[in-house]
């Protein structure tokens, strides 16, 4: 035993010039409950006896050691050369005690699964302690416990990265302003025990028999909770543990069990257990409140919870699934406060979703300096192909990188893939109009992903579905925004509800809600007749592919009941009364028939167009709503009507409220277009 351990540090030893020294000498152990544990005094005494005149370079195998009384060759354990760098680093009261290892030194959290983990400059002898025994393998936690007695500074350094900072581990942190939070560690291998049941409440020496009980079979306890009622206690042990946990801990409850004073015990298994590890949480109020409320926006169920008196690590149990991304929002929450991160999931590439991710991709870094905003796309969809990735895409050759690694898109496929990667602050932006993907967002809120939709169909369906989806939102923590529904970018909806919230009251709206529509009235002329005015709206992009859906009036109809519904009137597509300007006949049959009907329409506008010139009036397609009533067709407005000097693809609304009845409040502007629709 301990051949490799001393060979090689043999060779190291001539390689580098050192005296070496054979560590079973001086580093001595006793057995102790069948383990063989360090005997500090007699080590110390021997340590110092030893390397009374110290060479100039000394080399130490460490990990091995002694039995004080048979002198068989022990050791120290996993990590037992940082151990054995500690215990002699206290016994000769050294001035610091220097770890290299692999890594850059304590990190915020693993790097494995959180990119923007950085490198902890210090920590306390407390804090690293509590990261050590919580997962975070960069020192074995014994190796803290001599040097702290001592006071010596424990500096952790990457041998493969020399000039990188490293951590100090010290007793007083010099920066008393740093973070609460210091670091992040789990345990992915957990198993909840709970022992319950009302036989338990005011019954003295339950716990006591729990932990002996354990500790008989040498299993280990890591995180304990407990009811402030005393009708049950849960333990977190490692999954290898926990079916002879519950084996012993019913056969020691076997009465009370039998008698049905407490349940049968049984573990919960495939847990994981989250710390946030940080002396200052003390001295900061609201760290807990931070913490679970994260969490619980981002749709992560908390099983258990723990948090000593000392305040220094607050720990959790959740299912191993949510680890990832439970470790993701509490790193985003408590360390890159300075900016939120937001992973978005875009659905349709066309003229809108396009324009979107053109959008992000020029104004990333804006975005980070000026409103301390990451937007992350991590899912790109349309009606053919689907891809989804943690790190993102490079949003300047997506369509081609779409076609490269997409895979076949459906609604299946979105769905799973989204909900599957569980990412923390996850925005599902539909820039689709169809109805088979506005039926994803209802699974998707119930799964904490928001949902930003220019897609009009979810918000303007059945009142009970817009209702529920509202509400699911509201439970769960999450956004569902519909701004771009109606007026593209122009802030109607918000300032609806602000109004609302405020406490006035919608009283009328009257709104000319079609950029297309409205482009149509503003271009025909005695030059150009009806039938080419919509063919030009097509050719511009501000119209439907198939114009006839602007021309039924039924993309306003589905405006006017999106803003009647958030002014907090119950309202349905039905109940709105239209006044249409085109034949019903007009909408059957192909788009190829109407496009052959519809020059038949000319003369008639035409005539109707000279009689209004004359009256110095304007067409526009105006949406109405008081009294609950709403209706939607074509009106003729004078020179003194607000609606009157409307341009191009503009679109104007008037808010009547209880506060603003007199003078109502006016928003106008672009309410068709790509860029402005995907700005909004």
């Amino acid at each position: 035993m301990s051949y490799g351990e001393r060979l090689s540090s043999i060779i190291v030893a001539q390689l580098t010039g050192a005296e070496w020294f054979d560590s079973r000498k001086f580093i001595k152990t006793e057995k102790k409950h069948s383990k063989h544990v360090l005997d500090t005094e007699l080590t110390n005494s021997l340590v110092r006896e030893t390397f009374s005149s110290l060479p100039k370079r000394v080399l130490v195998p460490g990990f091995i050691s002694t039995d004080k009384m048979t002198g068989e060759v022990t050791n120290l354990g996993r990590g037992g050369s940082d151990y054995t760098a500690a215990i002699i680093a206290a016994a000769l009261d050294a001035d610091s005690l220097e770890i290299w290892t692999d890594v850059d030194g304590f990190m915020t959290a693993d790097p494995r699964v959180i990119s923007r983990a950085y490198t902890i400059n210090e920590l306390s002898y407390v804090e690293a302690t509590e990261l050590c025994n919580f997962g975070a393998k960069v020192v074995y936690p014994p190796t803290i416990y001599p040097v702290c007695h001592k006071n010596i500074p424990i500096l952790v350094k990457n041998t493969f990265n020399p000039e990188g900072v490293g951590t100090v581990i010290k007793r007083e942190v010099s920066d008393p302003q740093s973070k609460a939070i210091k670091g992040i560690s789990s345990i992915n291998d957990t198993s909840l025990i709970t022992v319950q049941g009302l036989g338990m409440v005011g019954v003295i020496g339950v716990n006591y028999r729990i932990f002996k009980a354990l500790a008989k079979n040498g299993i280990s306890v890591f995180l304990v909770s407990q009811a402030s009622s005393e009708n049950s206690t849960s333990i977190g042990v490692r999954n290898a543990d926990a079916d002879l946990a519950c084996e012993v801990l019913n056969e020691e409850f076997a009465k009370e069990i039998e008698m049905g004073e407490i349940s049968p015990i049984q573990a919960e298994k495939n847990l994981a257990t989250v710390a946030i590890v940080g002396e200052n949480m003390k001295h900061t109020p609201g760290i807990a409140g931070k913490l679970f409320g994260t969490l619980g926006r981002n749709g992560i169920n908390v099983i258990a919870c723990a948090q000593g008196a000392s305040e220094t690590n607050i720990s959790f149990v959740v299912d191993s699934k949510s680890l990832r991304k439970s470790l993701n929002v509490i790193h985003d929450s408590f360390f890159l406060s300075e900016y939120q991160v937001l992973n978005l999931f875009i659905c349709g590439i066309g003229t809108v979703g396009g324009s979107l991710i053109e959008q992000i991709h020029s104004q990333r870094q804006k975005l980070m300096q000026e409103n301390g905003l990451q937007l992350n796309v991590v899912g790109i969809a349309d009606a053919n192909k689907a891809m989804f990735s943690r790190e993102g895409f490079d949003l300047g050759r997506f369509r081609e990188e779409l076609q490269e690694k997409g895979k076949d898109s459906s609604l299946e496929t979105l769905r799973n893939e989204i909900i599957g990667m569980n990412i923390f602050n996850s925005v599902f932006v539909d820039c689709t109009a169809s109805a088979g993907v506005a039926s994803l967002y209802k699974d998707l809120l119930l799964h904490n992903v928001s949902v930003v939709a220019a897609n009009k169909i979810a918000a303007s369906s059945e009142y009970e579905n817009y209702r529920e989806l509202k509400q699911i939102a509201r439970q769960r923590g999450v956004k569902y925004l519909f701004e771009t529904n109606v007026g593209a970018g122009l802030p109607i909806i918000n300032t609806i509800n602000d109004l609302i919230h405020s406490g006035d009251k919608i009283l009328k709206i009257e709104a000319v809600l079609s950029g297309t529509l409205n482009y149509i009235f503003n271009k025909i002329s005695a030059d150009i007749p009806f039938s080419k005015t919509i063919k030009m709206a097509q050719e511009e992009r501000y119209s439907e592919p198939d114009p006839r859906i602007d021309l039924s009036g039924k993309d306003v109809i589905r405006k006017l009941v999106i803003l009647a519904r958030e002014a907090g009137y119950c309202l349905e597509q039905s109940d709105v009364e239209k006044n249409l300007f085109v034949p019903d006949d007009f909408f059957e049959g192909s788009l190829d028939d109407f496009w052959k009907k519809v020059p038949s329409l000319d003369a008639d506008f035409e005539a109707r167009r000279k009689v209004l010139e004359a009256e110095n009036k304007h067409w526009r397609f105006v949406a109405k709503l008081e009294n609950g009533k709403a209706s939607v067709g074509l009106q003729e407005v004078g020179a003194n009507h607000p609606f009157y000097g409307l341009e191009g693809s503009n679109n104007i609304i008037l808010l009547t409220t209880a506060r603003y009845k007199e003078y109502p409040m006016m928003i106008q502007g672009y309410g068709a277009g790509a860029g402005v629709t995907a700005a909004g």
